[in-house]
């Protein structure tokens, strides 16, 4: 009886898995894929240098600059704290093989990567805008071995250099020029 028990629910819990994966992907707006490139990227942030930005969001440009930099040099080092091996082989691959199918991502616009030093509320978002520009080329030029990602877990470069674009992005929709 246990065993017809625990096949039941090994099938309920994965098809409530594929139903939200499949949920998920629905909703995920396509990004443009042309535009998942560092090059990209830096002169969409070099242009935000040259203008007056506010957020409309919860965080500052400081606090979202110094986040996505933060997630771009644990990469290159180590991140601080992991969800399980669990969560990284099933929830976070799925994430990602959706956000990355899609080009875009979605996720909590005001979630510190666990266990990073807190976000400043500093008013000085240029400082945070160029350590942001800095660790993008510091990841281009990058030649080392990288980080598992604290939710998606092992990824190549060109996989991280997508996830970080696509995070950065999600962002900058709380960014007003």
């Amino acid at each position: 009886m246990k065993r017809r028990q625990f096949i039941k629910a090994s099938l309920a819990s994965g098809a409530a898995f594929i139903g939200i994966g499949v949920g998920t992907f629905q909703f995920i707006e396509e990004g443009s894929k042309d535009s998942l490139t560092i090059e990209f990227a830096l002169n969409k942030l070099n242009a935000l240098s040259n203008e007056s930005i506010q957020n409309l969001g919860e965080w500052n440009p400081h606090q979202i600059f110094t986040h996505c930099a933060q997630s771009i040099e644990f990469s290159m080092s180590q991140f601080p704290e992991h969800k399980s091996s669990f969560f990284k082989s099933t929830v976070g691959k799925l994430a990602f093989s959706i956000f990355s199918s899609k080009g875009s991502m979605t996720h909590g616009l005001h979630d510190p990567i666990p266990s990073a030093p807190t976000l400043t509320k500093s008013l000085d978002s240029i400082i945070a805008l160029n350590r942001l520009i800095k660790s993008l080329i510091e990841f281009d030029n990058y030649q080392g071995t990288l980080a598992p990602h604290f939710a998606y877990g092992e990824l190549t470069k060109n996989e991280y250099e997508k996830a970080h674009l696509m995070h950065l992005y999600n962002h900058l929709q709380e960014i007003k020029s």
